[in-house]
């Protein structure tokens, strides 16, 4: 690869130097007091995996959305092979080969996976001539071949978010896209299906397709990019090669500092009292039969106890049990003892169980109120009532105080909570939820999706916890996290625990065996 400079941002171009598929010439978006874009300069070339990096907000989803289709530019212009496009519509860029991955869902959730993978084709397999069964076999030949397998007679409800997640990089995989982006396309992935994923986007490139790669999971991009491109706050600040770049290298471009990726600190394991004892637990899923089959777990006071898993197995159904919001069909919960009453959310509650769920945005809180009474979802009674009325006063004064204590970037408390970044919402929940002294917090993917700067902070978070004295039952696919965190790992297959590591001795490849339903060695 050979050095280049342009306007003063360091460049490096692609093996070959082939010619670029898709080129961005100062590219700026403004929305109502947002500057999205400031004049960004991108150009990824044809035959190339090229990593897009960037702290949430930073501006990629921005740029993504301009190459897609579902924004325009306000200045600046867009190159595909060497020609000028403006895309009126998604339709515009989809005919024209741009097909992408969205991190938020595109999906129909009463339509079937398969149903969701043709939605929008015209003719062949879709339209009039529509062969259900032709299609399913189709579907699932393609998940197969990808290595991102998912029932293609499921209905979207029905699915984990990281099953929803495989069902978009199916969509895009489907219409045979010559530019693909992919938004964070490993996060419910084992690293052997990551491995194998990496693989076939280099065959994709190899075969003369481009592939943009958005990740926050900075070790990959050397495993499968050729160049780096990072965006700070709306600018494109540097183009490297990935090849001579490191996680600390490329996180300090990204916020512009020096920062920590996850490592483990040596602390005492908590060996406090049992605070969760699960006896047998099994729980029911959305499409019959058993989600959770015959668990048996106990979790220590100040202890991390990480249940590892790809998305899918059973970990959903596990939170959602424990928490009281899904039924047992078999076995029981204990909090500190005493025996914790089946599918009543408030019984968990006033046992003191947290839960941080996976869906930050739709379960774990009500996006179009407000910080204050997202805050109050939970403690609305006792001190936050007076008879049938609420403190309202009080909760803005506790949102306030939470904003101050967690560093949540928003103007007040009466701020609707989905005009937050992903990170800060998280800050709003876990701020929420530890608020009512837990002696267990549920936390099920509390960093999927956020940003390097955010993931530090809830890792600090969910450290000090444990320090408290808080038991912490992390559900995690990013086996980054579960290494970084967990004292002890169990590992989950199909509903059941596959196996239970001590995390200080763990492998990536062990855990990932398991992941996979394998046996440990």
């Amino acid at each position: 690869m050979t050095e280049e400079v342009s306007g003063g941002v360091a460049t490096s171009a692609p093996p070959g130097s082939l010619s670029p598929a898709v080129a961005c010439r100062g590219i700026t978006k403004r929305f109502p007091g947002v500057l999205a874009n400031d004049c960004v300069d991108f150009e990824a070339a044809v035959g190339e995996v090229h990593a897009l990096l960037g702290e949430n907000g930073a501006g990629k989803s921005t740029l993504s959305n301009i190459l897609t289709g579902l924004y325009r530019e306000d200045e600046g212009e867009l190159e595909l092979y060497g020609e000028p496009v403006a895309f009126g519509s998604p339709r515009d860029a989809i005919d024209a080969g741009v097909g992408m991955v969205h991190q938020h869902f595109r999906l129909v959730e009463s339509f079937t996976v398969a149903e969701n993978v043709v939605l929008g084709e015209a003719g062949g397999e879709a339209g009039f001539r529509l062969r259900p069964r032709a299609l399913e076999q189709r579907v699932e030949e393609l998940g197969e071949r990808y290595g991102v397998a998912v029932d293609p007679r499921a209905r979207i409800w029905q699915l984990s978010v990281g099953e929803q997640q495989r069902v978009e990089i199916l969509k895009a995989l489907y219409r045979e896209a010559k530019i693909l982006i992919l938004d964070e396309p490993t996060a419910v992935l084992t690293p052997q299906e990551s491995e194998s994923l990496f693989a076939t986007l280099r065959s994709m490139a190899a075969e003369g397709r481009t592939v943009i790669f958005i990740s926050h999971k900075l070790h990959e991009v050397a495993a499968v990019a050729d160049r780096v491109t990072v965006l700070r706050a709306g600018k494109s600040v540097a183009t490297v090669p990935a090849a001579g770049s490191t996680p600390r290298s490329l996180a300090s471009l990204m916020v512009g500092r020096e920062v920590e990726g996850p490592r483990r600190e040596e602390r005492a394991p908590g060996g406090g009292e049992v605070v969760l004892t699960l006896d047998g637990l099994s729980a029911p899923g959305d499409r019959g039969g058993d989600a959770v089959r015959g668990v048996s777990l106990e979790l220590h006071a100040g202890e991390v106890l990480a249940v590892a898993g790809v998305a899918g197995n059973g970990q959903r159904e596990l939170a959602e049990a424990i928490t009281g919001t899904r039924p047992l069909s078999a076995g029981s919960i204990s909090v500190a003892g005493r025996r914790l009453r089946a599918g009543d959310p408030r019984a968990a509650i006033r046992a003191g169980i947290a839960h941080v769920p996976e869906d930050r945005l739709h379960t774990a809180v009500a996006p179009s109120l407000s910080i204050a009474s997202n805050v109050a979802l939970k403690s609305y009674g006792g001190e936050g009532s007076l008879g049938p009325f609420l403190r309202l006063r009080r909760f803005r004064e506790r949102a306030r105080d939470l904003i101050g204590r967690y560093d949540v970037k928003a103007p007040g408390p009466e701020t609707p909570a989905r005009l937050l970044s992903g990170g800060n919402l998280q800050k709003v929940v876990l701020g929420r939820e530890f608020a009512g002294d837990p002696k267990v917090l549920v936390a099920a993917s509390p960093t999927r999706g956020l940003d390097v700067g955010a993931i530090e902070t809830v890792h600090r978070y969910l450290r000090d916890a444990a320090a408290a004295g808080v038991g912490v039952l992390l559900l995690s696919e990013d086996l980054d996290e579960v290494l970084a965190l967990a004292d002890r790992i169990a590992v989950v297959y199909e509903g059941a625990i596959a196996g239970e590591l001590d995390a200080a001795s763990a492998t990536v490849e062990e855990i990932g065996l398991l992941m996979a339903g394998g046996e440990r060695t």
